[in-house]
């Protein structure tokens, strides 16, 4: 008998658009591994049913995207503390026993991504200013707090959703109007973009950057396009910028580690792949 040769892979309604596929595919490939990623298109009511499939047909785990993540990690058996924190999953892991363990490693990409594309980036240094009170941003908060930001100044074009935010994750949070947000950017030393403003096919980023700090960091979680008109603006303001791009990459790799067994590295090469260069 041979070893069954570990399956993993993304989900997703649509999923055709997914880098994830050629992001797992290049490391699967760089260091010989005998595994395979597969992107699979699963409406909202076949969710549960894949789900228990996939372990019996040699899956280690999976990517979860729009719109399972909430679906995901409530039919998942255990779930880590950022997971429920966040209230959506990302990654899951499955156990041998088919159980279904749910993670969610957005935060991680985020911090790790503003780590080395900022060298010095340190969220501790002053209050950060967050577009969007989305998944995302839930992801992004979670993540900044635990890093020892002081202060998370949040905007959201429905305000409610950000007032939402602020209850529940308590008084570092202060909720601005989206028609004020520029005036939330006075000594911010940390920028965060995680709405869909600025992606392709998507309405322009609007929001003056006239009271930026020339020494913030700013982050766009979009990355098609990879340097987007908010990043551009601020970078002609002598920001430091970071693209979205190098988020996807780190949040996939401690998924990768659990399913194959082996912690990739995020590189140029990596980058170069993924956008096919």
């Amino acid at each position: 008998m041979t070893k069954r040769i570990p399956l993993a892979g993304v989900i997703g309604a649509p999923i055709g658009h997914s880098l994830s596929p050629r992001l797992h595919g290049h490391w699967l490939k760089s260091y010989g591994i005998s595994g395979h990623y597969i992107p699979m298109e699963v409406a909202p009511e076949d969710l549960a049913n894949i789900l228990q499939a996939l372990p019996r047909m040699g899956f280690v785990g999976v990517n979860v995207t729009i719109p399972h993540k909430e679906a995901a990690l409530s039919l998942a058996n255990l779930v880590t503390d950022r997971a429920a924190l966040i209230g959506a999953a990302n990654t899951l892991i499955f156990n041998e026993d088919g159980r279904i363990h749910a993670d969610n490693t957005d935060g991680h990409g985020f911090l790790a991504n503003l780590r080395q594309n900022a060298p010095g980036w340190n969220a501790q240094s002053g209050p950060a200013a967050v577009f969007g009170a989305g998944g995302a941003s839930r992801a992004i908060v979670t993540a900044l707090l635990d890093a020892g930001t002081p202060e998370i100044r949040l905007t959201n074009r429905t305000r409610g959703r950000a007032e939402a935010l602020r209850s529940e994750f308590g008084p570092k949070i202060s909720v601005h109007d989206w028609v004020h947000a520029g005036s939330m950017l006075a000594g911010a030393a940390t920028v965060v973009n995680t709405t869909s403003l600025g992606m392709i096919g998507k309405p322009d980023f609007k929001v003056p950057l006239d009271a930026i700090e020339p020494e913030a960091v700013v982050n766009d979680l979009v990355y098609a396009p990879l340097r987007t008109p908010f990043l551009e603006d601020a970078a002609a303001r002598g920001c430091r910028t970071v693209d979205g791009l190098g988020m996807l990459l780190h949040q996939a790799a401690p998924g990768f580690e659990r399913w194959f067994g082996l912690r990739p590295e995020v590189n140029e090469d990596l980058r170069r792949a993924v956008l096919d260069r």
